[in-house]
């Protein structure tokens, strides 16, 4: 082995029966400025001589016991093509050490997405179903080494048993891929590509329960007469004078109320659309708001019970249920959707922006930028009263 050690330094000039029974110490050179060192106390590992970027560099390759030769061969020659390219096998090797996994990844992206997403629900929801059908198949898997059949794997056992969860986690996993393309770990988004290998679902969305609007009244007046808190009674009532959203409700605070012009603005992170919207408040909502008052003793208009916080929506949902009424808590603006539209003949348009709902195109809405607000104001007055008489006249616009 004399050529290997001292003169030049000729290609492959170890063999892998040398590799395994050399003890004396040294350096044994191969290839590509590869060479075996061995220590005075017989450990052995791979090192190589390299120059980058015009600066001579010596790189651990791994210890004798755990790489082979042809593998030492294989790392040496690498490293000396990115050398010659310009470029930092040094550098390279950092950042495979740093790109994550795809649990490390999700946690991150699911860290950055968190100050964007409309409440702790849909953060929490975001990790929740990573972690139930994602992490235990792919949470310790490299993201530049996750495949399209690895996905598959993941989504193959619930696409047609839980086709909402199903498309819920594929969409998760594919902004989790997203950000790792973003990064450069990645060139496709292995989530994309596996629609013909799923087989077709009919996913329908699931309607909310609502209640027909001419039982509205009965439901306000069990309300009131249950042992509840007066904080639910309030919120409830209120909820369904004004059409609105448990969570736009339940976190109203006093700030947002304007008593003088009988308006309740929304602020735009509470809203689905992500805009202030303006709500018009009857005299019957306005009266809900006074009578809170001597309950509140916070910004929270509602208070629940633990303080500082507001009602929850399962407080609400669990009053109307546990009252005879089957329906859900969103169900109410449904309510008031169907009899404005069989016994009202305000536009189409006033009841959808009453809701807060996007309407027309772009193009449309680029033109059409007023609210509707008198008119709404009208339809909302309208509104109040019906619930309070509990009967079906049609009402008509002044």
């Amino acid at each position: 082995m004399t050529d290997a050690r001292v003169g030049r330094r000729i290609a492959k000039a170890l063999n892998a029966a040398f590799v395994r029974t050399v003890k004396d110490p040294g350096k044994y050179f191969d290839g590509h400025g590869l060479f075996l060192r061995v220590d005075k106390n017989g450990v052995r590992y791979w090192v190589q001589r390299i120059v980058i970027r015009g600066k001579r560099t010596e790189i651990g390759i791994g210890s004798a016991d755990l790489v082979s030769l042809a593998e030492a061969r294989e790392t040496a020659l690498e490293n000396r093509k990115i050398a010659r390219s310009g470029g930092d096998p040094l550098q390279t090797k950092r950042e495979a050490r740093a790109v994550l996994t795809f649990e490390d990844a999700a946690r991150k992206v699911h860290e950055i997405h968190e100050p964007t997403w409309r409440n702790k629900k849909h953060a929490a929801q975001f990790l929740s179903t990573l972690e139930t059908y994602a992490f235990p198949r792919i949470g310790t898997t490299k993201v530049p080494d996750i495949t399209p059949g690895d996905v598959l794997a993941v989504l193959t056992p619930i696409w047609t048993e839980k086709p909402e969860t199903a498309r819920r986690v594929r969409q998760r996993i594919g902004t989790v891929m997203k950000w790792c393309v973003a990064q450069g770990w990645r060139t496709d988004n292995p989530a994309e590509s596996i629609s013909q290998a799923l087989p077709k679902t009919t996913t329908q969305k699931k309607a909310r329960k609502a209640l027909p609007y001419d039982e509205v009244a009965a439901c306000i007046e069990a309300v009131t007469r249950s042992g509840a808190g007066l904080s639910s009674k309030y919120a409830f009532e209120f909820l369904v004078l004004t059409a609105g959203r448990s969570g736009e409700v339940r976190e109203a605070t006093w700030p947002e109320i304007d008593f003088d012009k009988a308006v309740w603005t929304v602020p735009a992170e509470r809203m689905k659309q992500k805009k202030p919207h303006r709500v018009p408040l009857s005299p019957r909502a306005v009266e809900v708001l006074r009578a809170a008052e001597s309950i509140s003793d916070s910004d929270l208009i509602f208070p629940g019970t633990r303080r500082g916080k507001p009602l929850s929506d399962a407080t609400l949902r669990k009053l109307i249920r546990e009252l005879g009424f089957d329906v859900d808590v969103h169900g109410f603006r449904t309510s008031f959707r169907t009899w404005a539209q069989e016994r009202t003949n305000h536009p189409r348009e006033v009841a959808e922006f009453a809701l807060a709902h996007i309407v027309g195109d772009a193009a449309e809405r680029a033109y059409a930028r007023s609210d509707l607000f008198e008119k709404r104001r009208k339809l909302m007055n309208a509104w109040a009263a019906f619930v309070a008489q509990g009967n079906a006249q049609v009402v008509r616009i002044a």
